[in-house]
């Protein structure tokens, strides 16, 4: 029987991951070691087809990072992109087509055997009987099998695998389980940082050695050189550096991964000033990208110190995902503090910053795929923005809500990031709420969530309104391990 994993049976069916794992648990799909069978697939997403395929959709993004080469010898000219991948869809019907006739023909040829089997046990005289009647029978079956010219639902899933699997590799990861796609020309460690994974890396350029994995099964392709040196012993092994190899084929990869807070290196990126946005009078949001060769590794949610060439420095919390890090967003409010009169002050994109960290505990819990509720009371929007672009990129959560509560309208300055949010995700909430007080947002979620014992809650802001939330969630019953909590200085 075929298994596919979990990410790509989900986008095989077209539904997200959480919305599988959901029906998973509810008993509605069985699954063997992490996986998912063709049929029960097909069993639960019966309308799964080959047309109007969110996937095939995304291959111009993956065509544009595929640049087909020649050969070494200089001999063979690939044909156009668009061609290319015309033949490979109509090649991976013709497999298919044959894979679903073999399969027909195996199990004809078991059947024959079953008879055959029962044909020895007879006597004599009932022999010629039975033999005209199997002939009679072989004949309708192979009527049926030549009259079978269209593809059936399984065949068609076979085709949209296989040509999944030339726009994308699926890597699993040992021992956590976790698994990712490896699109167009990507390394497989950007691949996993995309996908909101925490694998081990330093420079992320070949020189350090520190994102080595061991490749158990599948093949992968180098490429570019790296000055770290692998010994021959751990060639044999099978070690690579996933910084500078890709994914030729499905992987199975045992690679160390930063599951705690407390795996992650405590790093000094000088980092440039790229742009500052004026998010309102008092508000100005800092983008800042690290070097290629010095993405800061961090949890979403977490903090870093951000010091300017002329000394001030502040700690802030970082309003992007992981899985970009070399982008880095952080929101400064107009204070008296000598950082924020640098920064209203007249500061221009350009110069270097140094970005220290990571720090803090406030952060997702990636093994928990129960719905989520994200409360921001204020500028508490910075860490759950960066939980939120986390919890999309690893579709583990079955559903989440975010609730940001200010004191006026103006303070939603993300609203239309939330809202686009909403209306792209089936499976995610947005209510803005001006308020200022705990238990009006309360109230809220008690109408929307009337049991919301088994949800996790992430709440930031001011002390002052995300003590008073938490209090509040206990009060309705709410686990105290199922509310994590970070303030904020306004």
């Amino acid at each position: 029987m075929d298994y596919l994993s979990l990410s790509r049976a989900a986008r095989l069916a077209g539904v997200t991951r959480a919305e599988l794992q959901a029906r998973i648990r509810r008993g509605e799909i069985p699954t063997f070691e992490g996986a998912v069978a063709i049929n029960d697939l097909l069993r639960a997403y019966p309308s799964v087809t080959l047309a109007n395929d969110d996937a095939l959709e995304r291959t111009t993004r993956i065509k544009a990072l595929a640049h087909p080469k020649l050969n070494n010898s200089g001999e063979t000219t690939l044909p156009d992109p668009e061609v290319l991948l015309s033949r490979l869809q109509g090649l991976s019907a013709s497999l298919a087509e044959r894979a679903t006739r073999l399969e027909a023909a195996t199990a004809l040829l078991d059947q024959i055997g079953e008879q055959v089997d029962e044909l020895c046990r007879l006597p004599r005289d009932q022999l010629e009987e039975s033999l005209l009647a199997m002939r009679d029978w072989l004949s309708g079956e192979r009527a049926q099998l030549a009259a079978a010219s269209n593809p059936d639902q399984r065949a068609q899933l076979i085709v949209k695998d296989a040509f999944l699997r030339l726009m994308a590799a699926n890597v699993k990861l040992i021992p956590s389980g976790h698994d990712f796609f490896v699109e167009g020309n990507e390394s497989i460690l950007e691949a996993s940082v995309r996908a909101g994974l925490t694998l081990n890396y330093g420079c992320s350029s070949g020189n350090c050695g520190d994102c080595k994995a061991r490749v158990v099964s599948g093949e992968t392709w180098r490429l570019r050189e790296h000055d770290y040196v692998i010994s021959e012993r751990e060639k044999t092994m099978g070690y690579i550096l996933t910084c500078s190899h890709t994914a030729i084929t499905d992987l199975v990869l045992e690679a160390a991964e930063a599951n705690r807070v407390e795996d992650l290196p405590y790093q000094e990126v000088r980092a440039s000033l790229r742009k500052l946005e004026h998010l309102g009078p008092d508000l100005v949001a800092l983008s800042i990208q690290t070097p290629r060769t010095q993405t800061l590794r961090f949890m979403a949610g977490q903090r870093a110190i951000l010091t300017l060439e002329s000394g001030e420095s502040c700690e802030l919390p970082i309003a992007s995902c992981p899985c970009n890090g070399r982008h880095l967003w952080f929101y400064v409010r107009r204070q008296a503090d000598a950082f924020s009169a640098a920064v209203f002050g007249g500061l221009r994109p350009g110069p270097l910053v140094t970005v220290s960290g990571p720090l803090g505990r406030f952060v997702l819990r990636d093994d928990a795929s129960e719905p989520a509720i994200f409360i921001a009371h204020g500028d508490g929007i910075a860490p759950i923005k960066s939980l939120i672009e986390h919890a999309v990129s690893i579709d583990h959560i079955e559903s989440f809500h975010l609730y940001w509560d200010t004191r006026y309208p103006e303070a939603h300055h993300q609203a239309q990031w939330g809202r686009a949010l909403r209306d792209a995700l089936d499976n995610f909430g947005f209510t803005p709420l001006v308020s200022g007080r705990a238990e009006d947002l309360i109230a809220l979620i008690r109408a929307d969530l009337p049991d919301p014992t088994g949800a996790r809650f992430y709440v930031a802001g001011p002390s002052e309104p995300v003590t008073a939330t938490r209090a509040a969630l206990l009060a309705l019953g709410v686990e105290a391990d199922r509310i994590a909590t970070e303030e904020t200085a306004t």
